[in-house]
């Protein structure tokens, strides 16, 4: 961003205090908040103040970043939480069905759904459920976002379809690699012997099949919040929700640094966490990893 042309300070102030402000004045902001520095001492002041849990001030809000992600982030983790809980709860029972009942009409059915899911922008589908179900049918409203502590009704109606934007990728990829895990698994010898014991269809699939199936979905599942959180960017703006993304994309506009930066931290963060828990859940799994 650094190397972008423009100068933050110089797009803070107006083009009517532009002429107001003298080059002193100008040059003053720019010491206020390290700009005059060279590009290594500004990230080294900014690493420093991060392990002091300061994340720097807004060049455009003038207020602590720490203060603005405290407010916003909430906001962008409660609609990617839900997103990946539905998700889950969509994309590996559908998978699974499709794989028990390999070749049948469900099976093709999910899979063109899948298939589909996958390629659809995200932005375009936005924009097609907003003219489909706010403006031609008025079931839901437009845009905005209300905290279900203030209103719980208002915050439903409100993230059904941004959720659905949300998940919908991940809903596709889940249910294609739960279909294949399935059905590899479905091919190995000990769920023969279940069959040949004559255990019942529901307790060879959850006891047998879904347990030793789930490692790469779990795999998956990390990897699908990641990319729910970065789809989040395009949805809080289609939707108008003050969340996280949507406060980053405006200080990328605007080049406002501690911002920008703040935020990768906590997203970089978050992938890591994401990603520990995703391997610690392995041991879990499958015991041969626990032991191994």
């Amino acid at each position: 961003m650094h190397i972008l042309p423009g100068d933050p300070i110089l797009i803070f102030i107006s083009s009517g205090e532009l002429k107001q402000t003298s080059l002193q004045e100008i040059e003053a902001l720019r010491h206020q908040f390290g700009l005059d520095k060279p590009l290594m001492r500004q990230y080294i002041d900014w690493f420093a103040g991060v392990v002091r849990g300061d994340f720097g001030i807004s060049i455009v809000q003038r207020e602590p970043v720490m203060k603005e992600i405290a407010r916003r982030l909430p906001i962008t983790f409660q609609l990617s939480l839900i997103a990946l809980i539905i998700s889950t709860i969509i994309g590996i029972p559908a998978g699974v069905v499709c794989a028990v009942r390999r070749g049948k009409w469900v099976d093709t059915l999910v899979t063109i759904l899948a298939n589909a899911g996958i390629t659809v922008p995200v932005f375009w589908l936005g924009i097609m459920l907003i003219y489909l179900f706010a403006l031609k049918l008025g079931w839901l409203p437009v845009q905005g976002y209300t905290s279900p502590f203030a209103d719980f009704g208002k915050s439903v109606k409100q993230m059904i379809m941004p959720v659905c934007c949300l998940s919908i990728f991940s809903i596709s990829s889940i249910t294609r690699q739960t279909r294949s895990s399935m059905l590899e698994v479905m091919r190995q010898d000990y769920i023969r012997t279940a069959w040949a014991k004559g255990l019942k269809e529901r307790l060879v699939i959850m006891k047998h099949g879904i347990k030793n199936g789930l490692i790469p979905i779990v795999t998956l599942l990390g990897m699908s919040f990641s990319f729910i959180v970065g789809g989040s960017v395009l949805i809080e703006n289609v939707f108008n929700i003050p969340g996280m993304s949507r406060l980053v994309v405006n200080a990328v506009f605007v080049q406002d640094y501690p911002v920008v930066q703040g935020f990768v931290l906590i997203i970089a963060v978050v992938v890591l966490l994401t990603n520990l828990i995703v391997d610690i859940s392995y041991g879990w799994l499958d015991p041969r990893i626990r032991y191994g």
